[in-house]
């Protein structure tokens, strides 16, 4: 088995050099500057409903989606799926002008109670604030924006689940912001990375790297990996985003190992995976007219040790060498033109697609059931911008198949 523990190309001292001086820089910004100023208008992760003053140093607010999930076959009866897919209480508590603190609560189907923010935020200056604790990673559309009254569509886009793994949130530090004068919105972040191995391999090629969130439950680091996103707005009613991913995923084998034992250490890196993801989104709203378009390429790196190593080297589940998702969706408010209705109706479509095996290695076959196909027709009915009533019908198909499955869903979303 030793010749399987080939060690992965790792960050370099110099490399390493650049994240720890980044890491010194952002801390003297913070102690270096002391001019307060005006919050900016950009909301960088943190939901609108918290980023609006109102003279309080508490602020509450929430969101919420209920579902129903009834897949259509014309030769099988299956039951309908109702669930109270998640509920969200958000709170923002300021101790000063500069300084406050932003967490989020999510209660989903009934039972699961998970931390999704806990963050420390420090204002620098009206172009900076600093970032720590548990933060969303700032990848994609949805990722950074994901009440259900911001988009379309019962369930989110399935590119958000299986390449960008919505929800994706991590312990780290960093800072972000508005630069007003070029129309730029900007996050820049140190953090932990996915768990890759705590005993077990936690990334396969159906799933992608989901089961590798660590969340910020007890979670463990031997390396920081850089997450960033830079947007555009200076187009009217057009928004452009730019994101990046890039490090290695976590491994308790890692844990306290003598850097001296090579069997040991080139056993550890046997059980860790090289990531690169790369986004470009962009969004435009423009009278009654509104469209999307995601997509995401992610390269990974010291898949044949992994997959040996982890034992689904040769199965339909060995990890594959990189993978891409994308979406281009538009809609249309249909009650735009009639000024006694203040409710919008939008009638969409979203075309939508990803490969979990967009390659492989010499040594793996693709799996063919990884790449899918889903359209997805629907409507939001906007009784107000917070408070929603939607309903689509998806038609999935994976490259293996024929045929179209289709799932009916209808749902209420409400934000406050």
């Amino acid at each position: 088995m030793n010749n399987l523990y080939v060690c992965i190309p790792k960050l370099n001292n110099y490399n390493m050099l650049q994240l720890y001086v980044s890491a010194v820089l952002i801390m003297i910004s913070i102690v270096s500057n002391a001019q307060i100023a005006e919050r900016s208008s950009d909301n960088n992760g943190i939901p609108v409903s918290l980023t609006q003053e109102t003279g309080d140093k508490l602020k509450i607010a929430g969101y919420g989606e209920v579902h129903f999930n009834k897949p259509l076959n014309s030769k099988t009866i299956s039951n309908a799926e109702l669930d109270v897919h998640r509920m969200v209480l958000l709170m923002e508590y300021g101790f000063n002008a500069r300084t406050r603190f932003v967490t989020e609560i999510e209660f989903e189907h009934v039972i699961e109670v998970y931390v999704e923010q806990a963050y420390l935020q420090h204002k620098i200056n009206k172009y900076m604030q600093f970032r720590a604790g548990l933060l969303l990673v700032p990848m994609g559309i949805i990722n950074g924006t994901h009440e259900p009254t911001s988009f379309n569509g019962v369930e989110r886009p399935l590119i958000d689940q299986k390449i960008s793994p919505t929800t994706w949130r991590e312990v780290g530090m960093g800072i972000a912001g508005t630069l007003l004068p070029v129309k730029m919105k900007y996050q820049l972040y140190l953090i932990n990375g996915f768990n890759g191995y705590n005993g077990i391999g936690k990334f396969n090629g159906k799933d992608g790297l989901r089961s590798g969130r660590q969340k910020g439950a007890e979670s463990f680091m031997s390396r920081p990996d850089l997450a960033t996103r830079l947007e555009y707005f200076g187009f009217g009613g057009l928004n452009i985003g730019i994101s990046g991913y890039f490090g290695t995923s976590e491994s308790t084998l890692y844990d306290e190992i003598d850097k001296s034992d090579n069997v040991l250490v080139a056993k550890a890196d046997s059980s860790a995976v090289g990531i690169s993801m790369f986004g470009i989104d962009a969004k435009f709203n423009r009278r009654a007219f509104q469209g999307k378009i995601q997509f995401y390429y992610t390269t990974l790196s010291n898949t044949n040790q992994y997959n040996a190593f982890t034992g689904i080297a040769g199965t339909s589940s060995a990890l594959g060498t990189s993978m891409m998702g994308y979406y281009v969706e538009t809609g249309y408010n249909v009650f735009h033109s009639l000024e006694n209705i203040k409710s919008e109706l939008i009638p969409f479509v979203r075309l939508e697609g990803y490969d979990t095996h967009l390659t492989v290695s010499d040594n793996e076959s693709r799996n063919e059931n990884f790449r899918t196909m889903i359209i997805t027709p629907g409507l939001s009915l906007k009784l107000s911008p917070n408070a929603v009533l939607k309903t689509d019908l998806q038609f999935l198909k994976s490259a293996s198949t024929k045929d179209f499955s289709k799932i009916l869903n209808a749902g209420v979303a409400v934000t406050f």
